[in-house]
């Protein structure tokens, strides 16, 4: 199971409307407890069953839609801001050798790969939902990234 199944599952527990709910598979143990004591966070415990490591505790703001990134629309502007869907640390190329995935300046158009987010050991690829021109980059290479944090401000024009 990976993080992306893991992510899916707490946002599925938390539209359930289950406060608790505990899952043990043949390697692995999780616990999801969503919405306790008014708190609107989710977290879970995951476990692996044949080691003897501590568990590993993944905090989650409320829900998002199962989107591969956030879009809000800058009320000022007509911009849109791009932001992180997970914690974890914002690498704009995939690899040190390699070009960055964007400039700015540059036209995207949806599906285009904008940066990389590593959580947990796993390379996620952040993808555009919409076509533009990406007009500022917020975040500097090798940083840590919040859940929800604004990445980019992109010009649908």
């Amino acid at each position: 199971m990976d993080i992306k199944d893991i992510q899916n599952l707490i946002k599925f527990v938390a539209k359930s409307g289950a406060t608790e709910v505990k899952l043990e598979m043949e390697d692995i143990k999780i616990t999801i407890k969503t919405g306790v004591d008014g708190d609107k966070s989710e977290t879970a415990f995951v476990q692996p069953l044949n080691a003897t490591a501590a568990p590993e505790t993944v905090v989650m703001a409320p829900a998002a839609p199962a989107a591969v990134s956030q879009i809000a629309a800058e009320p000022e502007n007509n911009y849109i801001t791009v932001k992180s869907p997970i914690i974890g640390t914002f690498y704009r190329k995939p690899s040190p050798d390699k070009a960055n995935f964007i400039e700015v300046g540059s036209a995207i158009k949806e599906g285009d790969v904008l940066c990389v987010i590593e959580a947990m050991k796993l390379f996620n690829e952040i993808e555009s939902e919409l076509s533009g021109t990406v007009v500022k980059i917020l975040i500097d290479d090798s940083s840590p990234v919040e859940f929800d944090q604004p990445l980019f401000l992109i010009d649908p024009a």
